[in-house]
């Protein structure tokens, strides 16, 4: 499993050295854009919108548009600095808190956390006191350029990191329109949909579903390609060397050619005299 970060996590005097992994991964089908003429994939490129000149990679910078159209430029020796200065810190736990205290909208992403050399124990040390205690830690890493607040607790006997939004980045509940403010149902409605409920409730089993939308996709793609139903994009037909050179050789013989100089006039011959 590739490690994405590696660093330290610690509670009180305890220091665990410890690598991240990517817990979960994106199935989406990836679908590419071709254009309908040709079947090509089609190029997106990066271009100044005032020179309107295609841009480099290395002549493209970061700025912050503090108002609009004003812009801050921030160096990227700077922002590398600034960087590495925060995540060489060690990672500490701040709070433990109860599970169930955190609302899932609050939750991003989730990384599984494993030792790093000489980290066993103390992660075995970590693990155990969050079971026993059923609470989970709060701290603070820096992933990408970007200071998290994350979870850290128990997975299947593994120590899960889950990145979790700052209170100003989940909107207010408030604002969003068409809300009632009042409940107004029967008792017989409430009463039914509670007879629903009841009769749809389970144990959750995440095995049991599946993403039918992609596996329609997958074998719909499946079809058209063993029924030969496949495009191959057109590509630009080469001009062999050959033809290359002696197009440029006969080029190279036009442009050194002479001019041909007017043809001068001929005189006209002086009459002779016919002798009597």
């Amino acid at each position: 499993m590739h490690t994405m970060w590696k660093g330290s996590i610690s509670f009180g005097l305890v220091n665990i050295p410890i690598k991240l992994h990517t817990a979960t991964e994106d199935k989406d089908i990836k679908l590419r854009t071709l254009h309908n003429k040709c079947h090509a994939p089609i190029k997106y490129e990066k271009v100044c919108s005032v020179c309107e000149e295609e841009v480099k990679p290395e002549d493209i910078v970061k700025a912050y548009e503090y108002t609009k159209g004003k812009f801050v430029v921030l160096d990227n020796d700077d922002l590398e600095k600034l960087r590495k200065e925060n995540e060489e810190k060690a990672v500490e736990i701040i709070d433990f808190v109860k599970m169930e205290q955190i609302d899932p909208i609050y939750f991003d992403r989730s990384y599984y956390m494993s030792p790093h050399e000489g980290g066993g124990k103390a992660y075995s040390l970590l693990r155990k006191a969050l079971q026993e205690t059923q609470k989970v830690g709060l701290a603070k890493i820096i992933i990408r350029s970007k200071e998290q607040l994350a979870v850290i607790r128990v997975y299947e006997n593994t120590l899960v990191m889950e990145t979790i939004h700052y209170p100003d980045e989940v909107r207010s509940a408030g604002d969003v329109p068409g809300v009632p403010s009042e409940d107004k149902v029967t008792k017989k409605e409430l009463d039914t949909a509670i007879l629903l409920i009841d009769q749809l409730t389970s144990e959750f089993e995440p095995e049991k579903y599946t993403d039918e939308y992609r596996t329609a996709l997958v074998e719909l793609i499946d079809l058209k390609r063993t029924g030969k139903e496949t495009v191959t994009p057109a590509t630009k037909e080469a001009a062999s060397n050959v033809t290359d050179l002696m197009a440029a050789l006969q080029a190279s013989i036009d442009r050194t050619k002479p001019k041909k100089a007017a043809a001068p006039r001929k005189k006209a011959a002086p009459k002779v005299k016919k002798e009597a």
